[in-house]
């Protein structure tokens, strides 16, 4: 995984967008647009980018099994097929949520695979560290119960003085300054999804402004 800028090309099933063949085409643009990775939803998603571009790839699978439980890539069911596309790292949740036994399995039973922690908090991240993650991510931040009122800036620049792994800022880091800000703040990378690739978000942002001029 390259340092600098990582696009999250995703695009639900609700969302206009919902398309592998539109989510290769996104990637693609991330790449012209300087991106140096990828992370992307589901393995239809990930083979149809891979067929565009040659970034690495963080790969999850969204699935919800049961109400308040993990839903990236929440099981070995989903990660043995994230491991047979080939990607370069599987993201997996990895907050209080999670049993912590199946992240110690994850390195057991794929040795060679890189991993990601979806995290929350500074908890969550360090025990993440300690399990042995090739990566820490900020990606459920303020996301879950015992992450709300927390500042990202704050538990990033504290993981990464306590981490050994490299800490990846995610969630929430929608304008350019605040991309710029966390590499200055020592992550290995910034993923920026939604400021970048959801255009019915970036629209409703520009709509609000211009309606308030109305009112």
């Amino acid at each position: 995984m390259n340092r600098g800028l990582i696009v999250s090309c995703q695009a639900l099933p609700e969302e206009p967008l919902h398309s592998s063949f539109i989510m290769g085409r996104m990637a693609l643009a991330a790449k012209e647009g300087g991106a140096v990775g990828i992370r992307a939803n589901s393995v239809e998603d990930i083979e149809e980018i891979k067929r565009h571009v040659d970034l690495p790839i963080i790969g999850i699978i969204k699935k919800v099994y049961e109400e308040g439980k993990p839903y990236i890539t929440p099981t070995f069911a989903e990660v043995d097929a994230l491991v047979q596309t080939g990607v370069d790292v599987v993201a997996v949740d990895a907050t209080i949520s999670q049993d912590v036994d199946f992240l110690y399995k994850l390195h057991e039973k794929y040795p060679h695979q890189k991993f990601m922690a979806d995290i929350s908090t500074e908890e969550e991240g360090l025990r993440a560290d300690e399990i042995g993650f090739d990566f820490v991510g900020l990606t459920l931040l303020g996301y879950t119960p015992q992450s709300q009122g927390l500042d990202k800036f704050q538990v990033l620049q504290s993981l990464i003085a306590k981490c050994t792994h490299p800490v990846i800022a995610e969630g929430n880091f929608s304008t350019p300054e605040q991309a710029a800000r966390a590499i200055e703040t020592g992550a290995y990378a910034v993923v920026v999804g939604t400021a970048i690739t959801r255009p019915q978000c970036i629209t409703r942002g520009f709509s609000d402004a211009v309606s308030k001029v109305f009112k």
